[in-house]
């Protein structure tokens, strides 16, 4: 198979087309990362992606993470990829340069990590979370806390995770039992027993820092009363040094449905009384803290499917074009006539053309979404720094929830192009929807995000950060109307647009009055917005392209721009209505859901 993990031409696209990221160079804090360094990022991600990670992905999923008489052991191709890993320094690309960071704009490193997570996104796993804990402790961490622990975190030499979910605590963090209580030396001593921890135990380095949420004797019953920690699994010195282990145990891995490379650990703290942490940041304000890691994460795991969508659609675009079956359906009657490659067939078009849909207006989110994230970082004004930071908050349960749905959609066609083939592991396509498949779960399930949207998200600040983001893709309208060949596509987006924000207010109201009834609409409303997000991509791309063709763009690109032009059309024509109907089904207000007694759901 050919080893395309993701679509080269269209990230570059994105970056310098669609957003024009390298004017971020214009900034003092981005000022060496101009176009030239950008794409040198891109390059160089994808090398280290098709040498050295896409090697171990077979690997992670067929030996997976091993638990065996008390330590837990990756695949062994694990380790070299490791080092290739963070010799190139890829664990930290947006921190601080001071504490061993790169200190790029967060959209060029989610164009780059699109690439290694496409090759094999539970090893890469590793590096995420460790990425995330050091952003913990570079936020909330004394300084002594950064000495202690951040370059060796960054650098990759000693990794990170984060201890949240407990047996009796999965979604609902206010129910955690874990216990912290105060040692005369200023540490705390911590008990409990944490599962589901992904990249708990294992052997790829020396050490292992994690977060834990836990609560203080005396704290206050709920997520007020919870604190956040950091607790290594060998006790670090205030040197830096590594002192003794510190009762901090893998009990077990779990056996999972993908992802077996990476390892999902239950441990507990404190068995022995001998588990010891250092509070990190205030006392009883460690949720507000883990938002900070927890809305990262989230990105993330929209960035995990959208490079598993991506993978699968490449594996089955390549597939299509080279596997020869049947006859072309305008010579079916000769019998004669030689089969042709099945990407001539219309079924396998369609289905070719959900999945191209999918994948490029889900990459072009997320990288607004991070570019927002830049603007953040650049502007002066604190009122644009305040609407930005709506936009980005309004965004992050959708690029999270509907990008890893539509994802797992995408893996799922890449194995139905492939057929009998796709289903079993010679391909790759059915472990990338395997691994897929956890997506939607993690980090918050996608029925939490959607709760989000619309309980906190849809009135936040006075509903301001909808205004906002309606305001940016009016302005999208607005241009691409201005374009003959999207003229008439630009007329539907606006018609979506002002559904949309009918059931936005209708929904709204009804949370007031019937919070219930609400509640059971909120996932078909993350889902309609997702549907409007992405039509505005298209719309978005399919305006840049056509001007690109209009003012004569050269030859070996006018099929990738008119390609632009037939994904926004395709969604207008075939999808966009899809979105209207389900809108209509939000409007109608039904109470079916909450209403059907408890009795009348079979199974008793």
């Amino acid at each position: 198979m050919a080893q395309i993990l993701a679509d080269r031409r269209d990230v570059d696209f994105v970056l310098h087309e669609q957003l024009n990221v390298e004017t971020l160079a214009e900034h003092e804090r981005f000022a060496e990362f101009n176009r030239k360094a950008i794409d040198l990022i891109i390059s160089e991600a994808r090398t280290l992606a098709v040498k050295e990670i896409l090697p171990t992905q077979v690997d992670g999923d067929r030996i997976g993470a091993r638990f065996d008489n008390g330590a837990v052991t990756v695949p062994e191709s694990f380790h070299k990829a490791w080092s290739a890993l963070t010799e190139g320094e890829w664990v930290a690309l947006t921190e601080d340069p001071e504490w061993g960071g790169q200190g790029m704009p967060r959209s060029v490193a989610s164009a780059a990590s699109e690439f290694l997570l496409a090759a094999n996104f539970a090893f890469v796993m590793y590096a995420g979370l460790t990425h995330g804990a050091g952003t913990l402790i570079e936020t909330f961490g004394t300084e002594e806390q950064k000495k202690r622990f951040l370059k060796k975190l960054y650098s990759g030499e000693w990794t990170g995770t984060m201890l949240l979910t407990e047996p009796e605590a999965g979604s609902d963090l206010g129910a955690l039992q874990a216990t912290a209580t105060p040692n005369e030396d200023g540490t705390y001593s911590i008990v409990g027993t944490k599962i589901f921890s992904s990249g708990g135990d294992h052997d790829l380095t020396d050490n292992i820092i994690h977060p834990v949420l836990a609560r203080i004797d005396g704290a206050p019953a709920g997520t007020r009363g919870i604190s956040l920690f950091i607790v290594p699994k060998i006790w670090v010195n205030e040197d830096g040094s590594l002192g003794e282990p510190n009762d901090v145990v893998c009990t077990g891995l779990e056996e999972k449905m993908g992802i077996h490379g990476n390892s999902t650990a239950t441990i507990a703290l404190g068995t022995r009384g001998e588990c010891r942490g250092l509070l990190l940041g205030e006392a009883n304000k460690g949720m507000r803290s883990m938002f900070l890691m927890m809305n990262d994460a989230r990105l993330m795991v929209g960035d995990q499917a959208l490079a598993c969508a991506s993978a699968s659609y490449l594996y089955a675009l390549d597939y299509a074009r080279k596997r020869i079956q049947g006859r072309d359906l305008l010579q079916i009657m000769d019998k004669e006539a030689p089969s042709v490659p099945i990407i001539r067939h219309p079924d396998v078009r369609r289905m070719l053309m959900i999945m191209k849909v999918y994948v490029e207006s889900l990459r072009s989110l997320s990288l607004y979404t991070s570019y927002c994230s830049d603007g953040i970082a650049t502007a002066d004004d604190p009122d644009e720094k305040a609407r930005l930071q709506g936009i980005v908050d309004f965004l992050i349960p959708i690029a999270k929830a509907y990008t890893t749905e539509r994802g797992l959609e995408v893996c799922d066609l890449g194995i139905q192009v492939f057929g009998g083939y796709g289903y079993i592991k010679e391909y790759p396509v059915e472990q990338l929807l395997r691994d897929c498949r956890i997506t939607p779960i993690y980090e918050g399930t996608n029925g939490i995000q959607a709760m989000d949207l619309l309980f906190r998200k849809l009135g936040q600040n006075g509903g301001r950060p909808i205004l906002d983001l309606a305001e940016e893709i009016r302005a999208t309208i607005d241009s691409a109307a201005a374009v003959d060949r999207t003229a008439e596509m630009a007329d539907a987006m606006e018609r979506a647009l002002i559904r949309l924000e009918e059931v936005g207010r209708n929904l709204g109201l009804t949370a007031m009055l019937k919070i219930q009834v609400a509640a059971g609409y909120a996932h078909p409303f993350l889902d309609v917005c997702g549907d409007v997000m992405v039509g505005w991509m298209l719309l978005w791309r399919a305006r840049v392209a056509a001007e690109a063709l209009e003012a004569g763009a050269k030859p070996k690109d006018r099929a990738f721009y008119e390609g632009q032009l037939g994904s926004a059309e395709f969604f207008t024509t075939n999808m966009l209505p899809l979105a209207l109907a389900k809108m209509d089904v939000i409007l109608s207000g039904s109470s079916v859901v909450v209403d059907i007694p408890e009795e009348a759901f079979a199974g008793r």
